[in-house]
């Protein structure tokens, strides 16, 4: 068994069955990708769209792909006819424009609303001021190509455990409070994606659905 496939089976089987695992892909090459497939995984995240749409062609076609980074809205119509799921949804400008491609195909796309949870300014997101203001307008309900499925964030790059762990838990309470006020009785709306290679094991504490795992699996990036 390659290193890649005794990896990923033994991130799974450390994982709760309320979690599930996006293998982060990024910079690396379909034959890594096809190992980790082998052992019967079938979520993948790339964060480029131009890389995505280089490698999907080449690959099984039943693999879900998870979009995992900075979305421009150029690009947006590239993906839309095949994503499983847009993980970095930071504006709404960006969903309408989502919403726009998706219905021009007769497709729902399945979205998550990126917070801005980190201490660097360089990460995207919404607040949760916006995301409550956005949910109330008559635009946002009008987007009926789109489904909210929960939130995506990243911590601040730090060795302060202590920090991670106060913004994974301020996720999950913006979620559970979405879920309360915008979203209640929304099956659809149940995804917490947060926790990567260094500090997945805190987010699943703090109640992760989603964990987005890339070096562990497949080694440092290329």
């Amino acid at each position: 068994m390659s290193d890649i496939a005794s990896n990923i089976i033994s991130l799974k089987q450390q994982l709760p069955s309320t979690v599930r695992l996006v293998a982060v892909s990024k910079t690396k090459p379909v034959s890594d990708i096809l190992e980790a497939y082998n052992t019967g995984h079938k979520i993948f995240g790339e964060n480029r769209v131009q890389e995505l749409l280089s490698k999907k062609d080449l690959l099984p076609a039943d693999i879900e792909w998870h979009l995992i980074g900075h979305l421009q809205s150029n690009k947006v119509k590239f993906i839309v006819p095949f994503i499983s799921l847009i993980e970095s949804v930071d504006t709404f400008r960006l969903l309408t424009i989502i919403n726009m491609e998706a219905m021009k195909i007769n497709r729902v796309v399945d979205c998550l609303l990126q917070f801005h949870i980190a201490r660097e300014e360089t990460k995207y997101g919404f607040s949760m001021n916006e995301v409550i203001e956005m949910n109330g307008s008559e635009e946002f309900i009008r987007l009926k190509s789109i489904r909210i499925c929960g939130v995506m964030g990243m911590a601040t790059f730090t060795d302060d455990e202590k920090r991670i762990r106060e913004e994974f838990r301020y996720l999950a309470g913006c979620f559970k409070e979405l879920k309360r006020s915008c979203f209640c009785g929304d099956p659809a709306f149940r995804e917490i994606s947060m926790g990567m290679s260094g500090d997945y094991k805190i987010a699943v504490d703090e109640g992760s659905t989603l964990i987005r795992i890339g070096s562990i699996i497949f080694g440092e990036r290329n």
